[in-house]
């Protein structure tokens, strides 16, 4: 009985590895993602507010002239 369980340990080795790099991957994965999601939420209010400076530019000069 013993001998099955250290036979069954040591197969299961490579596996556990396996199951490592895949949860290393899935981690990295997930902060690629909510890195990608926060700099694009900043870039869209970048270009809000650059619009909307040129829009209220461009008002003020018709109301002026």
């Amino acid at each position: 009985m013993l001998d099955f369980l250290k036979r069954k340990l040591k197969s299961e080795k490579g596996a556990m590895d396996k199951i490592l790099v895949t949860l290393l991957l899935v981690v990295i994965g997930v902060g690629l993602v909510v890195g990608l999601q926060s700099w694009i939420g900043t870039q869209k209010n970048a270009l809000q507010d650059s619009a909307n400076n040129a829009i209220n530019k461009a008002k003020d000069s018709v109301n002026n002239s």
